[in-house]
């Protein structure tokens, strides 16, 4: 079949074109942003990609169109498959129907997390010689690329709660059916799409309600949301995570250090063992602890789940390094939630103790964008020493009032070649440069990484 798949660089229906690949099918895709790591995963399985939207991407006639997200009415494509009654579906619906029936799915969801919990639980099953399929909003370094078909019944999804396509508008988890289901955590987030945490707690109940009693709900002791989503209803057996040792969780960790590089797992109070890894911060041994307890699910022991996290490599964009001139070191992270961008700083506050931390955020998620979060938003730099926001036409609120209480730390930037201006007369040898963002940020990565590197050439003449 040749499928053509509509927002085909985002990193689900990137993952999407890779599966379909993987099976055989013709396919191609039309985006209006093409930019690596999706990009050249989409080009090394040789999958054609037309940039924008025209109706001649769909000349001759695809055998089913596959409609991302992100595609709404008024996009040319989209009014052409309609006008002309073309065959469509969405991303869920199709992973749903081709690839997740008669498979024991282990979905990830919550609020934060979802990617790098995904890449462990997958990663844990490979290790264990397990051969999964997956599918991950990222890119796993142990991996390298987002998505794989796999060779056994395991298939690992991160589970997202946003809509599913314009003319579906249930959340793209609802179409899963897990048999393990992990739930992170839960806060408010998509105001796009939610008009409060009420309504994504709803989409959640309506996930629980899908998971067999032979199945398995993985979810933090003491997060009240999620709590109140079980209460509604459950019908699946439930194992608790808590990453503070408290003795009623099943899942529990002990003896962490400061920056979360080093601490142990117990499974009801037993010691298992030990995780020594490169990643820090509490988001990540609460991530560990629902990919270990995830992977027991599915018969993987924990001993074999631990050893296999001390060879965890990361993921792509998720405090990635990604560069280093003369000492100063440069991470990209897709940290776009006030406390996502929290717990990430905190972290490596705790690494690099007294070093001097850059914080550079694009607030580009339609949540930051509409200011739903706004005014949390400075809290959650507090670990920076110094913090550049760039703010785009689209932003609907004053960046400068709402983050008034950074004080001097505080630079505001209409465009991205001020911010690499500016960092380049700033920064100093030991220095840490965090850039957050859930975009291509106009690539600002390289062009900085360059910037100091040139910088640095002229010094040294």
């Amino acid at each position: 079949m040749h499928l053509h798949i509509l927002g085909i660089c985002g990193t689900f229906m990137g993952g999407i074109a890779q599966l379909a690949t993987a099976q055989g099918h013709r396919v191609t895709g039309s985006d209006a942003n093409i930019y690596p790591p999706m990009s050249n995963q989409l080009a090394d399985a040789g999958i054609k990609i037309y940039p924008g939207y025209v109706p001649e991407h769909l000349q001759p006639v695809p055998d089913q169109i596959i409609v991302g997200n992100a595609m709404t009415r008024g996009n040319p494509c989209i009014e052409y498959m309609l006008d002309n009654n073309l065959p469509y579906t969405s991303g869920p619906q199709w992973l749903a129907e081709n690839v997740l029936n008669q498979r024991w799915v282990l979905a990830i969801a919550g609020t934060h997390g979802k990617t790098t919990t995904t890449s462990m639980l997958a990663w844990i099953l490979e290790y264990a010689g397990l051969k999964p399929g997956f599918l991950i909003g990222g890119v796993p370094t142990n991996f390298n690329v987002s998505a794989r078909l796999g060779q056994t019944p395991f298939f690992v999804v991160e589970a997202d709660e946003y809509d599913t396509a314009f003319f579906d508008k249930r959340s793209k988890f609802i179409h899963y059916h897990p048999k393990t289901l992990v739930l992170n955590n839960l806060e408010m987030d998509h105001a796009d799409i939610f008009d409060n945490l009420a309504q994504i707690q709803k989409q959640f109940h309506h996930l629980v309600r899908t998971i067999p009693a032979s199945g398995r709900i993985l979810y933090p002791l003491t997060d009240p949301a999620l709590n109140a989503v079980l209460d509604m209803g459950c019908w699946t057996p439930k194992e608790t995570l808590d990453i503070h040792n408290d003795a009623n969780a099943t899942w529990q960790i002990q003896d962490a250090n400061t920056d979360g590089s080093s601490f142990s797992i117990a499974h009801k109070s037993q010691l298992i063992g030990q995780i020594q890894w490169s990643l820090t911060g509490n988001h990540n041994m609460a991530n560990a602890l629902a990919a270990i307890a995830a992977a027991a699910h599915a018969g993987v022991q924990p001993k074999t789940a631990i050893d296999a996290l001390n060879n965890f490599g990361g993921v792509k964009r998720r405090m990635e390094l990604t560069g280093e001139v003369s000492g100063i070191k440069i991470y990209d992270d897709f940290a776009h939630h006030p406390t996502a961008i929290a717990t990430t700083l905190a972290g490596l506050r705790a690494q690099v103790t007294n070093a001097r931390i850059f914080a550079i955020l694009e607030p580009r998620s339609n949540t930051m964008r509409l200011g739903t979060h706004s005014g949390q938003l400075a809290a959650s730099l507090q670990h920076a020493d110094y913090i550049h926001v760039y703010t785009p036409p689209s932003l609907s609120w004053d960046a400068q009032t709402a983050l008034s209480s950074l004080g001097s730390r505080l630079s505001i930037h209409t465009q991205t070649d001020a911010i690499i201006a500016d960092l380049v007369t700033k920064v100093l040898p030991g220095d840490h440069i965090i850039i957050m963002s859930n975009g291509g940020f106009e690539g600002i990565q390289q062009r900085l990484l360059q910037a100091l590197t040139n910088s640095q050439l002229q010094l040294n003449h």
